[in-house]
């Protein structure tokens, strides 16, 4: 994925690791978020689909960017919250370290964590 240079000519090459390794610490640094899962997703979804850790990035034919997130959260908290805490948080880092703005952020919960209860912070 290429971004344009702002400051003059040329351009910055982004691979897709490194934009699932921002996504990733964006969801997990939420309080409420056990992990970012790709363990419950469908076996053939995963043979035939781009996903990588938890994550799927697709890119439009527009240049628009379109993020799913799989994440598995402890018990005890607001699901409605979390996902969109974790949305604007996936924004905030993507805009921030590599100035990208994605379409969408679809945050999927697959799991509540109930082994062990958190505490609110």
């Amino acid at each position: 994925m290429a971004v344009k240079n702002q400051e003059g000519s040329g351009k910055i090459t982004l691979d897709r690791k490194i934009l699932v390794s921002i996504i990733n610490l964006a969801a997990k640094e939420i309080n409420g978020v056990e992990s970012v899962t790709n363990t419950e997703r469908p076996w053939i979804k995963k043979l035939f689909k781009r996903y990588d850790d938890g994550v799927e990035i697709k890119f439009e034919k527009n240049g628009a960017l379109t993020i799913d997130v799989y994440i598995n959260i402890y018990v005890g908290f607001s699901v409605p919250d979390i996902a969109y805490r974790v949305q604007e948080n996936i924004r905030n880092s993507l805009a921030t370290m590599v100035a990208l703005k994605p379409l969408k952020i679809n945050i999927h919960v697959i799991n509540v964590e109930c082994d062990k209860e958190v505490e609110h912070a």
